[in-house]
């Protein structure tokens, strides 16, 4: 059978402790996301730690509301006739939408740069790209699951699926059925996305959110089309699935945002602090330069001090001893010579 063949297994024991690829994948995309975030967000002027900070408070609020929203996108896995409501907390299955992630993790972000005094814009523009490349990793955890493929395929990269996660998903399909890796078109998708937003902020330097806000349009872009292409249970309006709708509402709202942010502002922020939360970086050169200037006066007083001049003038221009003593012999040969023999008056030599 051809096609991409899916992981045998997603957990793995340490002895009792279980080792989850889930997991493994939404760490190793927060810690790029960090890396990636922190670079952007201190060539922008952000201090020092702030974006690990930030991250501390909006990973948790992010997984809690991405939780939220996939319960509530596809309750019958837990509240429906054969549901149990206990699985909605076992996170470690999947189940997290991202649509709850942003706006929860946002508000976790906006709690720690408010409480720094630290506007959010900047550190969203820092973190868009990086939100795109986080997600793209952790798509790979749906792969080792086995879940959120597409339908039935004839392609070439078409992903391989086991009998036994078929039948516990309720689907019956031929052996050897190949299926579309969405996980792999959103993973692609993302990354492309994450290099069109990092060259758009170098060629037109965007501001005031306008980098997050292009990220929500072009992830919601792509998710419409992949949508269309999942064949896992999610409730439906209008017979359109309901992450098609919210990918829809989002993305529209987004490109007006984006929109009316750039006419309004169309460079970048002056400053990544909120009025008034500013550094008092003047304050502190003017104490250095102060310090510097006091110790310049101290070393000018000591070379200038005129009581060691005239101590080296002394040392250096003092007349020799001997030297004064023959000048002052030859003054007294000179007026005896001239007191014992004067010279006549009219001695041709006066």
């Amino acid at each position: 059978m051809n096609g991409i063949p899916s992981p045998p297994q997603g957990v793995w024991y340490l002895g009792p402790i279980p080792i989850r690829a889930y997991a493994l994948a939404i760490l190793a995309g927060i810690v790029v996301a960090g890396f990636i975030a922190i670079r952007r967000y201190r060539a922008r002027g952000g201090p020092e730690g702030a974006v690990l900070d930030a991250i501390f408070w909006a990973v948790p609020f992010g997984i809690i509301g991405a939780r939220i929203y996939h319960v509530f996108s596809s309750p019958d896995a837990y509240f429906g006739p054969n549901g149990d409501p206990w699985l909605a907390f076992a996170i470690w299955n999947g189940g997290l939408g991202i649509w709850g992630a942003i706006p929860a993790g946002a508000l976790g972000a906006w709690i720690s740069l408010r409480r720094a005094g630290l506007r959010l814009a900047p550190f969203a523009d820092s973190l868009a790209p990086a939100l795109a490349v986080a997600q793209a990793i952790g798509r790979l955890g749906n792969y080792f699951n086995q879940e959120l493929f597409g339908a039935s395929t004839t392609l070439p990269w078409g992903l391989q699926i086991s009998e036994q996660t078929l039948r516990a998903q309720g689907l019956d399909y031929p052996a050897g059925t190949l299926f579309h890796p969405t996980f792999l078109y959103e993973l692609l998708w993302n990354l492309v996305l994450a290099g069109v937003l990092v060259w758009l902020d170098r060629r037109f330097r965007l501001g005031h959110g306008r980098v997050f806000w292009l990220y929500v349009f072009g992830y919601t872009l792509g998710r419409v089309w992949i949508e269309y292409l999942r064949i896992d249970e999610a409730e439906e309006v209008l017979g359109l699935r309901l992450n098609v709708w919210t990918s829809i509402i989002v993305g529209v709202a987004a490109l007006i945002i984006f929109i009316v942010i750039s006419r309004r502002h169309p460079g970048r922020e002056e400053s990544v602090w909120l009025p008034g939360r500013e550094p008092d970086e003047q304050s502190e050169d003017e104490v250095d330069a102060a310090s510097e200037a006091d110790s310049d006066d101290v070393v000018d007083t000591a070379e200038t001090d005129p009581v060691d001049d005239a101590e080296e003038n002394d040392m250096t221009d003092e007349t020799p001893t001997e030297t004064v003593d023959e000048q002052a012999d030859l003054e007294q040969t000179r007026t005896k010579a001239g007191a014992e023999d004067p010279l006549p008056e009219d001695d041709p030599g006066r």
